[in-house]
């Protein structure tokens, strides 16, 4: 029996969009916002993209949006859960800010 059979499985990395990417380099992106899709990064790794509030879309049950900031007071994060890929992770697709 080895040591690790009692811990928590691993997140799955949570990588970012090209689109997400450059607006994570925005100079004038606020920094509540900046944060906020940090946190909703390391929320959707640890949770392997099942997050609570998010919703999965009817047709695409991969594709999930979430709220961004405080109650979703920021805007709506979408992402995808490629779980079928070698190795499996998700991609952080979009963010829509209010």
């Amino acid at each position: 029996m080895s040591d690790h059979d009692d811990e928590e499985p691993q997140g799955l990395p949570c990588l970012l969009s090209d689109e997400v990417t450059e607006l994570l380099m925005e100079p004038a992106l606020p920094g509540d916002v900046f944060g906020a899709i940090v946190a909703a990064t390391v929320v959707i790794n640890e949770t392997r993209g099942q997050v609570p509030g998010s919703s999965a879309s009817a047709k695409w049950p991969e594709q999930r949006r979430m709220p961004l900031g405080q109650d979703g007071a920021l805007g709506i994060a979408e992402y995808v859960i490629v779980a079928d890929a070698d190795p499996p992770h998700i991609v952080l697709t979009r963010v829509q800010l209010y």
